[in-house]
């Protein structure tokens, strides 16, 4: 699955062709998003995202909403590229999950600025800290978003160290929410492929 790239109005799929490729192709591109997401603790799910899953993201949008003309299918691509690796980083959907909505509604006032906590730490290399949210806020005084949009920005010795094979290590500092795991080796190669 491809994993960096860019995304053009030319290099996308016609609504036609979309729909034949999405019936014989989703059970892959899923198979891949599943390998890209990461559980921190019991409520936090990390979807690590390439150019596989963007591409996916923007396909699904122009279907749902039956977008054919150029100004939509750009309007898309400029929504979701941004989320893409561009081969120093990684770009990853955090959601806050909680099934329940009252739990939920609690949580979220108590998780304030977690996404500033999240992080990856490479082996051998200092934490580094998400960068979160660049569209937009997505917190209030009351409370969180239950999703978040972030970048971990890695220098040339981390990204050699991650292609060598050195672990990594997800997690988040924030007071409410203490977690960290080494990220499965599995899903690990996958990143590793989005970093030049």
């Amino acid at each position: 699955m491809q994993t960096t790239g860019t995304i053009t109005a030319d290099s996308l799929m016609t609504l036609e062709a979309y729909s034949k490729y999405r019936k014989e192709n989703k059970g892959a591109i899923m198979a891949h998003r599943q390998l890209r997401s990461v559980r921190l603790g019991e409520h936090v799910n990390v979807q690590f995202e390439s150019e596989t899953s963007i591409r996916y993201q923007i396909q699904e949008m122009l279907r749902i909403e039956k977008i054919f003309e150029e100004d939509g299918i750009l309007q898309e691509i400029e929504a979701y590229a941004p989320l893409m690796p561009d081969g120093s980083n990684w770009k990853a959907t955090m959601m806050i999950e909680y099934p329940d909505v009252n739990e939920r509604k609690r949580e979220l006032a108590r998780l304030i600025g977690v996404e500033d906590h999240l992080f990856v730490e490479v082996e051998g290399h200092a934490r580094v800290y998400a960068i979160a949210d660049e569209d937009m806020d997505r917190e209030n005084d009351e409370k969180t978003s239950a999703v978040h949009f972030v970048r971990f920005e890695l220098n040339s010795s981390m990204c050699a160290a991650v292609k060598a094979g050195a672990s990594v290590k997800l997690g988040c500092d924030h007071t409410n929410y203490p977690a960290h795991l080494n990220i499965p080796a599995e899903s690990l190669a996958s990143l590793a492929s989005d970093l030049r």
